[in-house]
């Protein structure tokens, strides 16, 4: 974690010079600020979440239902789960990352991830409303298959690769 952190506070310093170069010095703070305020909140809460998922599950039930030995039922789980799992990727990685250090397997993960990012049922009236139904329900049939697929690849082809 250290090495993002530091990539991201150049790139913040490097961003707030520029703004301040070109007179934008209050505009870019307030909007800074704005967006601190509003997702904040979200950020803790996904934290704790994620936190309590390594405490509160125990290690048997992780390893059972979405660990290695779980097999395809894991990365269903992951599936579903990421397809139904709300918000943006400051709620759901936290989320991951707990899943992770809890003993998830790298299938499960990965078949989360591809469902939050392809299904996200929690987008769906946004895709009926502006895209219109016919259009969101192809979406989701060309895009249905791809979170099992890209779990069971994962777990096949990294199960053994180290990623804590």
């Amino acid at each position: 974690m250290f090495i993002p952190t530091v990539i991201m506070a150049i790139l913040a310093f490097i961003l707030i010079f520029t703004g301040f170069h070109k007179g934008q010095n209050i505009n870019v703070l307030k909007s800074s600020l704005k967006l601190t305020l509003e997702i904040l909140p979200l950020l803790v809460f996904a934290f704790i979440v994620a936190g309590m998922v390594q405490v509160l599950i125990p290690q048997e039930v992780i390893t059972k239902w979405v660990g290695r030995e779980s097999g395809m039922r894991g990365i269903l789980i992951g599936t579903l789960a990421g397809g139904l799992f709300p918000g943006g990727p400051y709620v759901s990685f936290p989320v991951v990352a707990g899943l992770l250090r809890a003993g998830a397997s790298i299938g499960t993960l990965v078949a989360f991830i591809t469902g939050w990012s392809l299904l996200s049922i929690s987008r769906l009236p946004m895709d009926i409303g502006i895209l219109g139904w016919k259009l969101a329900l192809i979406r989701i049939a060309c895009t249905f298959f791809f979170p099992p697929v890209a779990g069971w690849l994962a777990q096949a082809l990294f199960a053994n690769v180290r990623l804590i």
